[in-house]
C-alpha cells in the first residue's frame, strides 16, 4: 500500500500520472517508443528484435505499455488493462484573476461529475504543465495556496437541510487577499519568468497526503482512487509479471474519461488502435493474421466501481451490494453502459479462481441509472471481447474516496494473472 500512496501523492493531474508511470516503466528497463519515431528502428536495439521486449508510448496525460513474449505469432493476441489518469475536479481557465471584495481568487471551471462540497474548506494547490514561448512543456505544482470556502452556518442557518452549490459562484478558491497574480505562482512553480509563461492545463488538487485508516488499517482514504486504483495495478502487474512466450501484454491508461473520452489521449481517439497495428506490424501479421489476433484478444476494462453505503444502502441493488474487503467488483450494464458480457462474466471469474482472489458483482438499482467506463468505448473501436471490473469505493468522485486494502491487493493479483497469459 506505501507504493500506490506514494503513486497517488506523486501524481496529482493526468499528467503526472502518465509521466510518473512513464519512470516507473523506464525503471524496469522499459523503451520509450516515440510516436514520430520508426518502431523498426527501435525495437532493433533489442537483441531479439520486439519478441522478449518492453516498451510504452508517453502522449500527454495516457500512456500505453506493453511486454511481448519471447516467441510472438503473427496472430498473437492481446491481453489489454485499460485505465483512466483523470478524475472529476476543477480546471484553471485561460483568464484566471479574480477580486471579490478584497479576497483574490482564482476563475476555475467544473470538470467532470465533481461531487462539489467535499471541495469545500480543503488546502488546495495548481497542478499540471505549463508551456514556455518556445513550447517547452514542465510539469508543476504549487503546494498549497487555494481554498473554497464554505459560507459559516451563522449565515446560512438552513444549510444542514440540503446544501446547494452554485458551480459558477460558489466554486472559485480564495487564493490571498489583495493583488495575486495565478500566472506568477506558476510561473514560479516552473522556475520561469512570467513573461515566458504561454499557457498551461492547470487543475486544483487536495494536497492532504493518503492514509490507512479504520480499527485495523483495513481502509484506504485517497484522492483520485477512481481511478488510479485500477491503474496502478495493471502498472504494477505489466511491470511484475513476464507474459508467456506466446502472449502481449498491454496497459493502456487514458486520459478525459470523465468527460467522455472524446480525445486524442481518450479511449475514443486513435492512440491505441495504432499502438496495437504498429505492433502487429513488428511480429509480422498480415491483414488475415491481425484480424485473427484481434478475436482472440481481451480488454479488461478496469474503472473504480461502487461499495454498498452504510448510510444509503437504498440506493443499491437489494440483490447485488459489493461489500468491503470482498474482492473487486465485475460490472454488468443490460444497456451497454459496461462491456460485460456473459463470456466476458466467465473470464473473469476464471481469472479470479486461478489468482486466488474473491471477486463480486456490481449492477445499478433500477432508479438510478449507472455511469461508463472506456469499456464498451474500447470495445466499439477495436471489436476486442471486453469485460468491465474495478475496486469498490465509498465516496466516488468526492476529493476524497476510500476504499478496502484487501480489494486494492485482489485487483493486482488478478491483473498479473491476466498479464501471464496463459
Amino acid at each position: 500500500m506505501d507504493r500506490y500512496g506514494d503513486f497517488i501523492a506523486a501524481s496529482p493531474t493526468a499528467f503526472h500520472a502518465a509521466a510518473n508511470a512513464a519512470e516507473q516503466l523506464k525503471a524496469a528497463g522499459f523503451s520509450e517508443y516515440g510516436l514520430t519515431e520508426d518502431w523498426e528502428e527501435i525495437a532493433q536495439q533489442n537483441s531479439s528484435g520486439i519478441a522478449d521486449s518492453a516498451g510504452f508510448v508517453l502522449r500527454d496525460g495516457a500512456i500505453i505499455a506493453w511486454r511481448v513474449g519471447a516467441d510472438p505469432l503473427p496472430h498473437t493476441p492481446f491481453n489489454i488493462w485499460g485505465a483512466h489518469s483523470d478524475s472529476p475536479g476543477f480546471v484553471l481557465k485561460p483568464n484566471p484573476n479574480r477580486k471579490t471584495e478584497s479576497w483574490a481568487q482564482a476563475n476555475v471551471e467544473v470538470y467532470g461529475g465533481v461531487l462539489l462540497n467535499s471541495w469545500l474548506d480543503r488546502d488546495l494547490e495548481f497542478a499540471g504543465r505549463v508551456f514556455d514561448s518556445a513550447g517547452n512543456c514542465r510539469l508543476i505544482r504549487t503546494g498549497p495556496v487555494a481554498r473554497i470556502a464554505q459560507l459559516a452556518v451563522h449565515l446560512d442557518r438552513e444549510v444542514n437541510n440540503g446544501l446547494k452549490l452554485d458551480r459558477q459562484l460558489h466554486t472559485q478558491p480564495i487564493i490571498g487577499v489583495g493583488e495575486v497574480d495565478v500566472a506568477e505562482l506558476l510561473a514560479d512553480a516552473a522556475g520561469i519568468p512570467v513573461t515566458e509563461l504561454a499557457a498551461w492545463d492547470v487543475s486544483l488538487a487536495d494536497t492532504q497526503l493518503p492514509a490507512r485508516i479504520g480499527a485495523h488499517r483495513e481502509l484506504f482514504a485517497a484522492g483520485r482512487q477512481d481511478n488510479l486504483s485500477s491503474t496502478y495495478a495493471g502498472l504494477a502487474a505489466l511491470i511484475a509479471q513476464t507474459p508467456a512466450p506466446q502472449s502481449i501484454a498491454v496497459l493502456a491508461v487514458f486520459d478525459h474519461e470523465e468527460v467522455g473520452s472524446g480525445s486524442t489521449t481518450g479511449a475514443g481517439g486513435p492512440l491505441l488502435q495504432g499502438v496495437i497495428k504498429r505492433l502487429q506490424r513488428l511480429i509480422g501479421a498480415d491483414t488475415e493474421a491481425a484480424q485473427r489476433s484481434l478475436a482472440a484478444s481481451w480488454v479488461i476494462s478496469a474503472d473504480a466501481s461502487h461499495a454498498v453505503h452504510p448510510n444509503y444502502a437504498g440506493h443499491h441493488d437489494p440483490e447485488t451490494r459489493p461489500q468491503p474487503g470482498k474482492g473487486p467488483v465485475l460490472k454488468h450494464n443490460a444497456n451497454q453502459r459496461y462491456a460485460t458480457t456473459g463470456l466476458g462474466a466467465a473470464k473473469w471469474r476464471a481469472l479470479c479462481e486461478a489468482a486466488g482472489v474473491e471477486s463480486q458483482d456490481y449492477v445499478a438499482n433500477n432508479t438510478i441509472p449507472c455511469g461508463s467506463t472506456i469499456g464498451p468505448i474500447t470495445a466499439e473501436r477495436t471489436g476486442i471481447n471486453t469485460v468491465d471490473v474495478g475496486a469498490p469505493l465509498l465516496s466516488m468522485h468526492s476529493c476524497r474516496e476510500l476504499s478496502h486494502v484487501d480489494d486494492l491487493y485482489g485487483l493486482a493479483e488478478v491483473a498479473r494473472e491476466f498479464f501471464r497469459g496463459q
